[in-house]
């Protein structure tokens, strides 16, 4: 090779190897948790768990759960209390209301637990993990987000949800009775029938025997028709206002990343399990396209338990609204020890 040929290669050579050396430093900043063992779990609910009257025994009870309230009140300009007690239900159900009630109902039950059970309860967990919107959660609690801009990005994310929802018909429905594999052949049929422009998938892979499928109205339509065919027990149209964890939500996508990009997240204390890939993150950039990315993505609940319940996870809490996550974990494993926080 010529001198003037070496000359000129050497700069892309020195770039390449800084992008190999930047990739191997990425890779390495999130790896603290490639080791983790779990003993004690915090499980966090998402949307769907909530209730009217949900919260109302807790902050009468636990003044520090009352105090998240308060806060959370000033940020939403609105009184989330009033409404998680008193209702109307319609307003509590809707996306854009019920994201920040069951978080802010979640982290006030954190502390129910720790009122009751002391610091050393909260301590014992080394790790956490929310279903879709309760990721969120299980970053606040894990102090990889602080309170208020956990609850900045989850009011974004609802309205954000609720908009792209609005902008399109679509939904989802609970598949009960089937196999994932069947279930995705369920969705490859309704879609055959209504069009790849119109599309169902798994959304939800929550415990085996029961999986939400998201799409557009007329895949939800086809996927109820053609289920007791495909020999599913029952079929069940969520009420969701969209088709969560799909491409419908995509129009969410933009706002959140900024949003995103502008909020403090950092290294988690304890291992976060994310519904994207159903592992821990420590480098708070890839947590932050993680969370940007499981709007549209499907959730890996059941692979997340399987995991952790072979890794030896002995106990859990569920900490919020509802009983839901305790009934899927005993699904897949009925010694399961879990105890609920209820909100």
């Amino acid at each position: 090779m010529m001198l003037s040929q070496r000359l000129a290669s050497a700069p892309r050579a020195a770039a390449s190897t800084r992008g190999r050396r930047a990739l191997a430093v990425r890779a390495s900043a999130d790896d603290k948790f490639a080791a983790y063992k779990p003993t004690v779990a915090a499980f966090f609910p998402g949307q769907g768990a909530q209730s009217v009257g949900m919260a109302k025994d807790l902050v009468a009870e636990v003044p520090a759960a009352k105090a998240l309230f308060d806060k959370a009140s000033a940020i939403l300009g609105y009184d989330l209390l009033q409404v998680c007690v008193e209702g109307p239900k319609a307003k509590l159900d809707t996306t854009a209301v019920s994201q920040p009630a069951i978080y802010v109902s979640s982290l006030a039950a954190v502390e129910k637990l720790r009122a009751t059970e002391g610091q050393a309860a909260i301590d014992a967990i080394d790790v956490t993990c929310g279903l879709s919107l309760g990721e969120y959660t299980a970053l606040a609690f894990a102090g990889a987000m602080s309170f208020e801009d956990g609850l900045r990005l989850v009011k974004l994310r609802g309205e954000s949800m609720q908009a792209a929802a609005d902008a399109v018909q679509s939904g989802m429905v609970s598949v009960v009775g089937l196999d994932k594999e069947k279930v995705a052949e369920l969705c490859k049929a309704a879609t055959a029938e209504v069009g790849e422009d119109k599309a169902v998938k798994i959304a939800n892979y929550l415990c085996p025997g029961n999986y939400a499928v998201s799409g557009s109205k007329e895949g939800c339509d086809a996927v109820e028709k053609l289920g007791k065919s495909f020999k599913a027990r029952m079929t069940v149209r969520l009420a969701v206002a969209g088709a969560f964890h799909t491409e419908y939500m995509q129009p969410a996508v933009a706002k959140l990343q900024a949003a995103l990009d502008k909020t403090p997240i950092h290294t988690p204390r304890i291992p976060v399990i994310s519904n994207v890939d159903a592992a821990p993150h420590s480098d708070p950039a890839v947590i932050k396209a993680i969370l940007a990315k499981q709007v549209t993505s499907p959730v890996l609940w059941e692979n997340t338990l399987q995991t952790l319940f072979e890794k030896g996870l002995t106990r859990s809490y569920e900490i919020g609204p509802g009983k839901v996550v305790a009934g899927i974990a005993k699904r897949i494993n009925k010694e399961h020890n879990i105890v609920n926080i209820i909100a």
